[in-house]
C-alpha cells in the first residue's frame, strides 16, 4: 500500500463512507500501479453510495460529473474523486455512454472497465477484489480486455490506442483476442478527437518499450488510420523521459510534410516551436555546428538533435565536448548580454534606421560569439566604424 497524501485522502474518504454504512474501494490505475510497484498519485474511489448519499456524508463536495456519478470530495488531506458504482448505457459516439445506471454491485461496476489490470479494486484493509483475472494478467505482463473485447472497443474506440500505449508504457504484451478485436475495429479510431489521441501518444513516447509499442501500433492496424508514418524500424533503441522528444522524432520521420502532419495532432504553439528548432538543429548538424548554433539553440534542442543523429546514424561530426560545456564557453549566453544595442548604433553612426541596422547587429553578434570581437563598447564602436559607418 502507498502512503502519499493522495492515498491518505482516499483512505480517509473510504473510512468515512464505511462508517456511514456504505461500501467504498480504490479503483483503476492506482491499484494497478501499486501491484506493479509503481508510484501512483491519481487515486480514485468507487462506492455503492449514490451521489446524493456521498454528498450527505461530507461537508465539502463539488459536483464535477454528477450526471455520471462523480463527486469531488474535499477532505483535509486533499480532494478525492468519488464515483458511484454504475453500468453504462449505449455508446453512440465511440467515446462515452448516452446515460449511466447506478448500481450497488462492485462486480457490475468493474465489468464495464477497459482492461483486466484496470478492473481490480482495493479495500481499506489492503485486500484486493479481482473478478476478471487482472492480477494474473499483471503477473503475465498481459493486456487483456474485460469480457468481450469487441464490445469494449465499440464502446470507446480510444481503448484500442490505450492498449497499445499501455504495452509501450509497461512493456506488456497484448492478448491475442484483444489484438484481434483491435485489428477488426481499427478504423473506428477515426471517430476519436485528435486531442485524446495526442494524450495517449504523449504517454507512449515516454514508455519503457516505445519500439514495441510502435510495432503494435502498426500490427494492430491503428497506424493506418492516424496521421503520419510511424515507421517502426526507426524507433529501435528510442527512449526518452520527455514527450516533446517523441513528437520531434516523429516529425523528423515525416520528412518535409512534418508541419501539417504534426499540427493535426493539436500540438501547442510552444510544442511546435520546440519541434521546429530540433529539426532545424538536426539539419544544421549535417554541415557541422558552429558557435552560432550553440548560441541560437537551447541545450535541450541541441541534445535532442544530437540524440536523433546517433539513432539515425547520421554521417556528421558530433561535438567532442558536451553541449552544455560548449555553450558555457561562449563569450555571451544571450543577446541581452551585449553591452550595446540598436540605439547605440544609430547614435554613433548618425544614420537613420533601415536594413543595415539589422545586418550590423547580426554581424556584430556573430563576431562576438566567434571570439573575433570582444563584448566591449569601445571595441565594438571601433569595429562598427570600420565595417558600417
Amino acid at each position: 500500500m502507498q502512503n502519499n497524501k493522495e492515498w491518505q485522502a482516499a483512505y480517509s474518504v473510504i473510512e468515512q463512507l464505511e462508517q456511514a454504512g456504505y461500501e467504498a474501494v480504490i479503483v483503476g490505475g492506482a491499484v494497478r500501479d501499486t501491484l506493479l510497484n509503481r508510484p501512483a498519485h491519481d487515486v480514485d474511489v468507487a462506492t455503492n453510495a449514490l451521489p446524493e448519499e456521498v454528498k450527505s456524508v461530507f461537508p465539502r463536495t463539488v459536483d464535477i460529473g454528477i450526471q455520471h456519478g462523480t463527486v469531488l470530495v474535499i477532505v483535509p488531506a486533499g480532494p478525492v474523486e468519488v464515483t458511484t458504482y454504475r453500468t453504462d448505457g449505449e455508446y453512440t459516439d465511440h467515446r462515452r455512454p448516452e446515460k449511466v445506471q447506478f448500481v450497488r454491485s462492485l462486480q457490475e461496476d468493474l465489468q464495464r472497465r477497459d482492461f483486466t489490470m484496470n478492473a481490480i479494486a482495493m479495500r481499506l484493509d489492503g485486500s484486493y477484489v479481482d473478478y476478471y483475472g487482472g492480477y494474473q494478467d499483471i503477473e503475465k505482463h498481459m493486456i487483456r480486455a474485460v469480457g468481450d473485447a469487441q464490445q469494449r472497443f465499440s464502446e470507446d474506440a480510444l481503448r484500442m490506442l490505450r492498449a497499445v500505449r499501455f504495452s509501450a508504457q509497461l512493456d506488456f504484451a497484448i492478448a491475442a483476442d484483444t489484438m484481434s478485436a483491435i485489428q477488426t475495429r481499427a478504423s473506428d479510431i477515426a471517430f476519436i478527437a485528435r486531442e485524446r489521441i495526442k494524450a495517449e501518444l504523449d504517454k507512449l513516447w515516454v514508455g519503457q518499450a516505445v519500439f514495441g509499442g510502435i510495432q503494435k501500433l502498426e500490427e494492430s492496424g491503428l497506424a493506418a488510420y492516424l496521421p503520419g508514418d510511424f515507421q517502426a524500424e526507426y524507433w529501435r533503441g528510442f527512449h526518452t523521459e520527455d514527450k516533446l522528444l517523441g513528437w520531434a522524432y516523429f516529425a523528423l520521420l515525416q520528412g518535409t510534410d512534418w508541419r501539417e502532419i504534426v499540427r493535426d495532432y493539436r500540438l501547442s504553439n510552444k510544442e511546435m516551436a520546440f519541434v521546429k528548432s530540433v529539426l532545424s538543429a538536426y539539419e544544421a548538424l549535417k554541415e557541422g555546428w558552429t558557435n552560432t548554433h550553440y548560441f541560437m539553440y537551447t541545450a535541450q534542442e541541441l541534445e535532442a538533435a544530437q540524440y536523433f543523429a546517433r539513432l539515425r546514424q547520421l554521417d556528421a561530426a558530433l561535438p567532442q565536448l558536451s553541449i552544455r560545456e560548449l555553450q558555457a564557453m561562449l563569450p555571451i549566453q544571450q543577446k541581452q548580454d551585449l553591452v550595446v544595442n540598436g540605439a547605440d548604433l544609430l547614435k554613433w553612426s548618425g544614420k537613420k534606421g533601415g536594413p543595415w541596422l539589422k545586418d550590423a547587429l547580426e554581424d556584430m553578434l556573430s563576431a562576438i560569439i566567434h571570439h573575433e570581437l570582444q563584448n566591449d563598447r569601445q571595441q565594438i564602436k571601433n569595429w562598427l566604424e570600420q565595417h558600417y559607418f
